[in-house]
């Protein structure tokens, strides 16, 4: 069974984040240079929330406010579920489908270790589903 780790071992657990008090704008701008679709927002080592093109689109535009000077920590999704590297990809799965979210940070011993999106877990699920055609052609053919 396929799990979180895979998905990390993958794309690596590189976490691009940003502080509380970065303007939205800056973190769009890091966000659009590194073509991702959130942003964490740590304060030192202390995971505070997840800021998406979806809080961008809502809590932003759709109220009016300014992009440069709002703040991410106003805007930022909190008490998203937290997942570990242990996390078969079917949970993740159900989670995100269930909680309506497309981003899960992921956590060893309280302290984030990377980032997983609804992309990544289709992928790693397409990838398991290659492997498992190739195994059948294999036995197949043997």
């Amino acid at each position: 069974m396929r799990k979180v780790a895979h998905i990390l071992q993958r794309k690596g657990s590189n976490i691009i984040s940003v502080a509380p008090e970065t303007s939205v704008l800056h973190a769009l701008e890091i966000m659009a240079e590194k073509n991702i679709g959130s942003i964490m927002v740590i304060s030192g080592d202390q995971y505070l929330g997840l800021i998406t093109e979806r809080d961008y689109a809502r809590k932003v535009i759709l109220k009016g406010h300014s992009s440069t000077e709002t703040r991410v920590s106003e805007i930022m999704s909190t008490g998203l579920p937290r997942i570990t590297p242990d996390h078969s990809i079917d949970t993740c799965m159900h989670i995100m489908s269930e909680s309506n979210i497309r981003y899960l940070p992921v956590f060893e011993n309280d302290k984030v270790t990377g980032i997983i999106s609804i992309i990544d877990v289709v992928t790693e699920t397409i990838i398991s589903q290659k492997e498992q055609i190739d195994q059948l052609h294999s036995y197949i053919h043997s």
